[in-house]
Order: C-alpha cells, then sequence, then structure tokens
C-alpha cells in the first residue's frame, strides 16, 4: 500500500494533473491499495477543506480500481471524527488515524479516543502508532484492546522493530490487521507474520514492492532478498531527510511530480541529491 504523496505546484497549490497521474502509475504497477494525505502526503500543512478535497480527488481518480484509505487523524477527537466523517461521505474505503501528537494522552487516553471515532464513524479504521513523529507509542496493550472494537481493522506499526510486529501479531485479535510502517525492516517483519506495508518507497517503485511483499507473506525468503537487494537502498535515501522531503525530490527527479513542497518543508538538501539519484538508478528507475 502506498503512502501517496499530494503533489504540488511552485506555489504550494496541490496540483490535481499530476495526483490524477500518480493514481495510474499506481494502479498499473499493481499498488495493492492507495493511502491518501497521510504523512507522505503532507496532511500536517493542508487545511481542512484541502484534506477532504484531496481524498475526493483520489477517489475520484481511482474509480473503484483500487481500495482509497483516508488518513483522517488528529490530536483532537472531535476533529479526528469530523475528518473520517468526510472521508466516509467522499468515498473512501477505510480511514488511517494517527495517534494524537503534541498533547501525549495516556494509554487510557489513547483507548478512548479511538474508541469515540469507531462509535461516531461506521467506516473500516486502521490505527497508526509512529512515535518517532507524535512523540508517544501506543502499548502494544493497549492496540490489542483497540483490535476488539468493532470498526477497528488494523494498525500501521512504524515504532521500527521486527520483534514489535511479532508482539502484535501474538496480541490481537484474529483477522485485525498487523500493518508495517517502516520500509527498512519491512521485508522481515512480512516474513515474521505481518499482513502488509504501507509504504513511503512504493511512491517510486510500486511494483518492485508489491512484488516484495507478496513474496514475504508468502514466506518466500529468497524471491523477497533478490527484490530487496535491488531497491533496498531506497530505504535509507529516501529517509535523508524528514519524510516526504526526498521522495518528493525523487519523484520530481523521475519527472512524474513537480518540485513543490509546502513550508515548514523545503526542498531536498543538494548534498543528498547524488545519494537519491544513486538508489534511484540502482533500482533501475531512473
Amino acid at each position: 500500500m502506498v503512502a501517496l504523496v499530494t503533489p504540488m505546484l511552485d506555489d504550494g497549490a496541490v496540483d490535481d494533473e499530476a495526483l490524477a497521474a500518480l493514481v495510474e502509475f499506481h494502479v498499473e504497477a499493481g499498488t495493492d491499495a492507495i493511502v491518501a494525505v497521510g504523512t507522505s502526503g503532507e496532511s500536517a500543512t493542508l487545511t481542512v477543506p484541502e484534506h477532504t478535497v484531496v481524498i475526493g480527488q483520489v477517489v475520484r481518480h481511482v474509480r473503484g480500481r483500487l481500495p482509497v484509505i483516508a488518513g483522517t487523524g488528529a490530536n483532537s477527537t472531535a476533529e479526528a471524527i469530523e475528518l473520517t466523517r468526510h472521508a466516509r461521505t467522499a468515498g473512501a474505503d477505510a480511514c488511517l488515524l494517527v495517534t494524537p501528537y503534541y498533547n501525549k494522552p495516556t494509554q487510557e487516553g489513547l483507548y478512548r479516543h479511538f474508541e469515540a471515532i469507531a462509535r461516531a464513524v461506521d467506516i473500516p479504521q486502521i490505527l497508526y502508532n509512529v512515535p518517532g513523529r507524535t512523540a508517544l507509542d501506543m502499548a502494544p496493550e493497549t492496540t490489542a484492546r483497540l483490535s476488539r472494537l468493532p470498526g477497528i481493522v488494523g494498525v500501521k506499526e512504524a515504532f521500527g522493530t521486527v520483534e514489535r510486529i511479532r508482539d502484535l501479531v501474538e496480541r490481537c485479535e484474529d483477522g485485525f490487521s498487523i500493518i508495517t510502517g517502516d520500509d527498512a525492516t519491512a521485508m522481515e517483519s512480512l516474513l515474521a507474520g505481518g499482513h502488509g506495508d504501507i509504504s513511503v518507497v512504493a511512491n517510486v517503485v510500486p511494483r518492485e514492492m508489491h512484488e516484495l511483499c507478496a513474496a514475504a507473506m508468502a514466506g518466500d525468503r529468497s524471491r523477497a532478498e533478490a527484490i530487496e537487494a535491488r531497491i533496498g537502498d531506497l530505504h535509507q535515501a529516501l529517509f535523508a531527510e524528514s519524510n516526504p522531503i526526498p521522495v518528493k525530490w525523487a519523484l520530481a527527479e523521475m519527472g512524474r511530480i513537480g518540485p513543490g513542497i509546502r513550508l515548514p518543508l523545503t526542498p531536498l538538501a543538494e548534498e543528498h541529491h547524488e545519494r537519491v539519484r544513486s538508489a534511484l538508478a540502482k533500482a533501475g528507475v531512473l
């Protein structure tokens, strides 16, 4: 599943033409689902009206050919409910809800936050734990509690270790999807029993990431390792600066989007250009 970037014009306005082209790129490459307006989609700097418009644009461009998962998390429970309702109205198939950032709730607060959203909006919901960005780690025990609630169908776990994925697979309810959000450990996480990857790297190598995930989930280590050998440098290069700075630069270098990005994010520093170009060339896309 691709954590899709939001293409922008030089003035920061959303580039709907480039967005439509990116959707076609992923449909043709075999991407299994599109995550719209998550971290990679610069959700933090889109206004609420823009946020809902972009979700609607992605749904319109997809035309039912892939599931669309809308990023609708917020550190305000009321705002997260509002965004999730908008996504459901726009036709999203599911929503991705990041743990509240900055205000640092307790584990009980996390449980009640996600419980309230699940009760308020009838749409499949995927939790999103990314402590490197939120300064908050949702404990496996809390995720397991939430896995028992109707409407909460999975978690994107970006803690960044295979051990965390194994722990969640053991703790959570049957049928609850444990999805990694860390490309660098995705192969090992899926070989260890994870159920998918919401991927930044898939923005530039969607077919390869699809094939790597399929091989790992089938237990075919040798096939997965062969693919990883070609694209593995991207797992580091595309995080040379904060996501989505490097991946948007890479897509611009590939001619798929323009260079637009919103402050406070800035274009990729020149010192990282050759590293990213080298990783793209090794992966066969530049």
